[in-house]
């Protein structure tokens, strides 16, 4: 452990928070949305739209994020979930601060997905989230 005095190399800050060439993680893993360079107030009005268009998702299908509507690390945009479970009383998350984006957000789907760590890369992991975030997910050729 170094003291006060000693600095540390980049590699060895690297190193501490997890990162590394054999644990590699994309930082900027998404890419900004283009049409927040122009109208603003239209772009809100068309994130709305999508959140209130509803899709009926049944345990099995493929989802993916809408476009704009992403507030979870995992998973990426275009990377698919597969739905577990539909709740039929959603779970409200805990968080009790009100400046949170998790704030009294309906959790009413479950998802199964990977995430692609070492240590549990391939092992099927479920969250639950807002299923008005999500679409059915296309295969891209």
């Amino acid at each position: 452990m170094p003291r006060n005095n000693d600095s540390l190399s980049s590699r060895e800050l690297l190193a501490r928070i997890g990162l590394s060439d054999a644990h590699p993680m994309d930082l900027l893993d998404d890419e900004p949305l283009e049409d927040l360079r122009g109208d603003v107030g239209a772009a809100l009005r068309e994130r709305y739209q999508a959140l209130v268009q509803r899709h009926a998702f049944a345990p099995g299908d493929l989802v993916t994020w809408k476009p704009g509507l992403k507030n979870h690390r995992v998973p990426r945009y275009g990377d698919p979930a597969v739905v577990v479970e539909i709740l039929q009383t959603p779970v409200f998350d805990s968080d009790k601060d009100a400046g949170s984006p998790y704030f009294r957000e309906p959790c009413d789907v479950v998802l199964g997905l990977f995430i692609d760590d070492a240590a549990i890369r391939g092992e099927l992991l479920t969250f639950h989230f807002d299923s008005r975030r999500f679409q059915p997910w296309t295969q891209e050729i």
